[in-house]
């Protein structure tokens, strides 16, 4: 039994929720999510309420109960708040430049790296080393914070890279040399 579930769905003010068929559509002051309900599970509106439930008859009906519902939750939440992703940029001479539509990172490479916002995301750099991936759909931001950090991810040995706000990065050790094995 999923207690996530159970739990029922706020619509704040400024929300408008609608239903056509299986596809939900939420509309805020940030933008409009469209999703398509699986046939399993069904939702009910009760005024600003939303809940969700498994349809009988359907194995899957009670899995799928709570991530509809999550996902559903995370639609409102984005359209009213958004959603954002903090990177942080480790290493000598590793630096963003850029913002808004379009980022520019400096890695180590021979080359600079351009990335380009997908719509509906919007890229903030602070102190060069800092960068702040915003939007209103929590996959598309998940997402794209995880290209931009696949660009240099976090390397084990001297921990230099692109990681998550604090993500920890486990260092291993480096080779120990001849002296200090006590061979001779």
């Amino acid at each position: 039994m999923s207690r996530i579930g159970n739990n029922p769905i706020t619509i704040p003010a400024g929300v408008e929720v609608t239903t056509e068929g299986n596809i939900i559509t939420a509309k805020g002051s940030k933008g409009t999510l469209t999703m398509e309900l699986n046939p399993a599970v069904k939702m009910e509106m009760e005024g600003s309420v939303i809940k969700v439930s498994p349809k009988k008859g359907h194995e899957k009906g009670h899995a799928l109960q709570g991530l509809t519902r999550t996902l559903i939750s995370n639609m409102v939440v984005g359209v009213t708040e958004g959603w954002s992703k903090d990177l942080e940029m480790v290493g000598v001479g590793y630096r963003a430049a850029g913002g808004g539509e379009s980022l520019t990172l400096n890695v180590g490479y021979s080359h600079q790296v351009n990335i380009k916002a997908p719509e509906g995301i919007t890229f903030a750099v602070a102190e060069n080393t800092k960068i702040k991936v915003s939007g209103y759909d929590k996959i598309l931001v998940g997402q794209t914070a995880a290209n931009i950090r696949k660009v240099r991810p976090p390397e084990v040995y001297q921990g230099k890279g692109i990681r998550y706000s604090g993500e920890y990065v486990r260092k291993k050790a480096g080779k120990a040399g001849k002296a200090a094995t006590g061979a001779k």
